[in-house]
């Protein structure tokens, strides 16, 4: 009788936890349930799973993993601001704004983290509009924005003419900006599988594209092209590596940027610069690393040398600011980049939350105002 009713209770949960899978929505789609052929197709797409260009591990042994909690568990007085960051108020008039002869000018609105909104071509872009709370599957345990607030709320944003996204983790997809967004937006270009995210949350099927590495597309008079990153996926305990995680190339008439996503060093970066290099900005990953997964995330003097691969006439640090997913001192990203950059004669722009920085410039926004 005990081992019937701990089976009883055993099944119990197990349909308990599938059933609340299927019916919570921020968890996002199976990509297995949409039209699987595109990934099958895939180069990058082997045993039912995306894979990296080189090895790259995520595994921790037992005892890694148990000093990683007691690291998370015990805190650090710099791991976050003791103050809400202060945001600089981001007007429409103030986005649209063009310049001394009367032309649009190239900028980008860096919102904390990865969320970063350009301006091409008279285009508006958002990239990774990640623009909620937390970023976790239940925001109300997760750690909060530092800012507290957005430059701008989403129901002030224009029109957007396209958001484009990296992967589909909760830091960079979040399910109530989709909600609020999905009808600004004309058009989302993602990597292979995260429509079926999207279409979960409302998004009309026809205006979302997925692509693959190296694909090159045209779009509004843009050119665009995905790129490899070395990184992973995934938003539930099951399914990881079920879609493709990327960078992005965009190219206007005049200006280029290269936007990084989320990625571990590696080779990419070289091939991504002989490509389509150079770039008038390069926005890159720097923040939430750490030694033990470097392997996905770079530390922040390989962010310096990866826009050296791309060639990138300047950079952008991005992927900080926002939340603490790592042990490491909130403003130890931009500290540690800012230094090797000036060791490597690298420009870099260091803009606050909300600074509308325009490119290609003279001078970027690079005084230590986190201090």
């Amino acid at each position: 009788m005990p081992m019937l009713i701990a089976f009883v209770i055993l099944v119990s949960l197990v349909l308990i936890a599938v059933i609340f899978v299927s019916v919570y929505p921020v968890l996002g789609g199976s990509p297995f349930r949409a039209s699987r052929l595109p990934l099958l197709r895939s180069p990058n797409y082997r045993d039912g799973k995306f894979i990296n260009q080189v090895p790259t591990s995520l595994s921790m042994s037992f005892g890694q993993t148990l000093k990683l909690m007691y690291e998370f568990a015990k805190g650090e007085p710099n791991r976050k601001p003791k103050q809400p960051l202060p945001v600089v108020p981001l007007s429409v008039d103030k986005l649209l704004a063009k310049n001394e002869e009367g032309k649009a000018q190239a900028s980008v609105t860096w919102f904390g983290h990865s969320a970063v909104l350009l301006r091409i071509d008279g285009l508006t872009l958002f990239l990774d509009p990640m623009l909620g709370r937390a970023p976790s599957p239940f925001p109300i345990f997760g750690n909060a924005r530092y800012s507290r607030k957005l430059p701008i709320e989403i129901e002030e944003l224009p029109e957007i003419d396209a958001v484009i996204f990296s992967h589909d983790h909760y830091d960079h997809l979040d399910y109530g900006t989709i909600r609020k967004l999905r009808h600004k937006v004309k058009r989302f270009l993602v990597p292979l599988g995260v429509a079926a995210h999207l279409e979960r949350w409302g998004v009309d099927p026809s205006c979302i594209s997925e692509h693959d590495w190296w694909e090159e597309i045209e779009y509004a008079g843009l050119k665009l092209a995905t790129a490899p990153a070395r990184h992973f996926s995934g938003r539930n305990v099951v399914g990881r590596n079920g879609t493709l995680w990327c960078s992005w190339i965009i190219e206007g008439k005049n200006e280029k940027v290269f936007y990084s996503g989320d990625s571990g060093y590696g080779p990419h970066f070289k091939e991504i610069g002989e490509r389509y290099g150079p770039f008038d900005l390069a926005l890159i990953e720097c923040g939430q690393y750490d030694e033990r997964w470097s392997a996905i995330h770079m530390m922040p003097e390989e962010t310096v040398q990866a826009n050296v691969d791309v060639r990138g006439r300047a950079m952008v640090p991005i992927h900080w600011g926002g939340f603490t997913l790592a042990m490491h001192d909130w403003f130890d990203p931009p500290k540690r980049a800012i230094k090797a950059a000036r060791e490597r004669g690298v420009t870099i722009a260091v803009p606050r939350i909300g600074e509308t920085v325009a490119f290609p410039a003279a001078e970027y926004p690079a005084d230590e105002w986190w201090k």
